[in-house]
């Protein structure tokens, strides 16, 4: 992997991991075009690029923790505040950002085990062009209708377990190319009545710790990895810093769109990008890449996190 390579690849992930076009589709396209010009760009299973995977996730996850550090610090010290007062009264009731904690448990917690049985039946023919296509175009109709909605009424006191578990079941759907965490997370957020600005603060608060889990499972394959890498240090410290500046920006920019009321610009994209996708996806090669035993199989890490 040269170092363009490596800025390439850092770029896409720290822009589509937050902005709601899927990143998923967007890596699956983009290592579809780069090994059609020839580039000796290793396979998705390999130690190599599972590491990189790894590297630029961490890198959008310190995005989540830059532009969101406000919110961040109120929920945590407001957390060790209600820890303090739970131990002497022993009671949850008006414990907002305790309560907020937990749901977030609850949240990762069945995103990451649909996520284990998505892995367990395999997701290789959905990391095809033709089906990442028609999830574009799911994807674009939510994001689409995310903007018509206009009367919220759930806010933080208001969450309850069953909104933390649909949620995670949203998030887990994104675990397919073509469908994007942070869309079905919001969507589904504000589908059940929560206010956009704590859908947006909901929805990039669990993504730290899917993007910690979902890294550290694909860890776990690189524990019995003996050898040379076949991608120097300095393309993923460059791909590193790369994905987490591009991330922030990403990040800032969805923030203020949510809130305005603006998705369908991201809607239109992904639909014309569907489109295009579909246009100039040959019939045969489409085939070929959903028959193939090596297509590689590539799964949403903005669901896994």
């Amino acid at each position: 992997m040269t170092l363009w390579e490596s800025v390439l690849l850092g770029v896409i992930q720290g822009l589509f991991m937050f902005i709601p076009v899927s990143s998923s589709s967007h890596l699956v396209l983009t290592q579809h075009w780069m090994a059609a010009t020839g580039s000796p760009l290793p396979s998705p299973e390999t130690p190599e690029m599972l590491l990189f995977n790894l590297v630029v996730h961490l890198g959008t996850m310190v995005s989540v923790v830059v532009v969101m550090h406000r919110p961040l610090g109120r929920l945590l010290s407001g957390t060790l505040r209600e820890l303090r007062w739970w131990a002497r009264r022993r009671t949850l009731r008006h414990m907002i950002h305790l309560k907020l904690m937990l749901f977030g448990v609850v949240t990762t917690g069945v995103t990451g085990v649909l996520g284990l049985l998505v892995r367990e039946y395999g997701t290789g023919v959905f990391a095809t062009p033709w089906a990442v296509s028609l999830m574009l175009l799911v994807t674009g109709a939510i994001l689409w209708w995310t903007d018509s909605v206009r009367e919220t009424w759930r806010g933080a006191a208001q969450m309850t377990i069953w909104v933390a578990l649909l949620i995670g079941l949203a998030q887990a759907a994104a675990l397919f190319p073509g469908l994007s965490r942070s869309g079905l997370t919001i969507a589904m957020a504000l589908a059940l009545g929560m206010h956009r600005k704590i859908a947006a603060q909901y929805s990039f608060f669990v993504a730290i710790p899917t993007i910690v889990a979902a890294t550290g499972v694909q860890s776990l394959s690189l524990l019995d990895h003996r050898g040379p890498l076949g991608v120097g240090v300095d393309a993923y410290v460059v791909a590193f810093v790369v994905s987490a500046v591009v991330g922030a920006g990403a990040l800032w920019l969805v923030l203020r769109m949510l809130y305005r009321g603006h998705f369908r610009v991201f809607a239109v994209y992904v639909i014309l990008l569907a489109i295009v996708t579909l246009i100039l996806q040959p019939e045969d090669d489409a085939l070929e890449l959903a028959a193939a035993d090596d297509a590689p199989t590539v799964v949403d890490e903005e669901a896994a996190p």
